[in-house]
């Protein structure tokens, strides 16, 4: 199976190609400039594997949460390759992606939402399959989703930004934090793979941002 995945929900620009379980990766920090670079990228990685697009079966891409602008970039850049190569497409959470970086079975994962918030879900791995314990959300580090138990990993920049809270909100129940994570590629191509093979390609047109929040800015009442 080949899959082309990217993302752009952050500050970090990713894309990758699932090769049979083998990735070739290309990564930059982008600022605001994915739409500048992710298509380079895509082309550049292609040409490495000497690859047309119509040779792959299907295109990944990081649905979000995160920031809105980079995740309608990583959507429709998606959407236009997958109608060029006539592929399917699935998106990948990239809360999930965070819990694959991180290595752990047992993961917190937060993406700083700014405003004071953050992005989380929680999940836990049985029989190497992710299950998750908590659905992607947004809230104060503070009121972020209960876990039980002991040997939980926080990963993702939510605990770079709101570590001191995220850490009395969870206490001794995490065993570390990968506060230095963001969502990538590499771990949207292996997901992606997996939803591929259980047949969950979906056409382009299909394709949607996973935003969580509906506001993008408080008014001045609200703040």
């Amino acid at each position: 199976m080949k899959i082309l995945a990217l993302d752009t929900s952050t500050e970090l620009c990713s894309v990758a190609l699932w090769l049979d379980g083998e990735l070739l990766v290309r990564a930059e920090l982008a600022g605001q400039r994915h739409s500048e670079l992710v298509l380079p990228m895509v082309h550049g990685l292609l040409g490495e594997a000497g690859l047309s697009l119509s040779a792959l079966d299907g295109v990944a891409f990081g649905e979000g949460p995160g920031s809105f602008t980079g995740l309608r970039i990583g959507c429709g850049v998606a959407q236009g390759l997958a109608f060029g190569g006539d592929l399917p497409v699935v998106g990948v959470c990239t809360l999930l992606a965070l819990a694959e970086a991180s290595g752990a079975s047992r993961a917190i994962a937060c993406l700083d939402a700014r405003m004071g918030e953050v992005y989380h879900a929680v999940y836990e791995k049985l029989d190497g399959e992710w299950q998750t314990l908590s659905a992607p959300g947004l809230g104060l580090p503070q009121d972020a989703p209960e876990v039980a138990g002991v040997g939980w990993t926080g990963c993702g920049s939510g605990f770079a930004a709101y570590g001191e809270a995220l850490g009395e909100r969870y206490a001794e129940r995490i065993e570390a934090v990968r506060a230095e994570l963001l969502p990538h590629a590499a771990q949207i191509a292996g997901l992606g793979a997996v939803q591929f093979a259980r047949g969950l390609g979906r056409d382009a047109a299909e394709a949607a941002p996973l935003y969580v929040r509906n506001k993008v800015a408080l008014k001045t009442s609200e703040r």
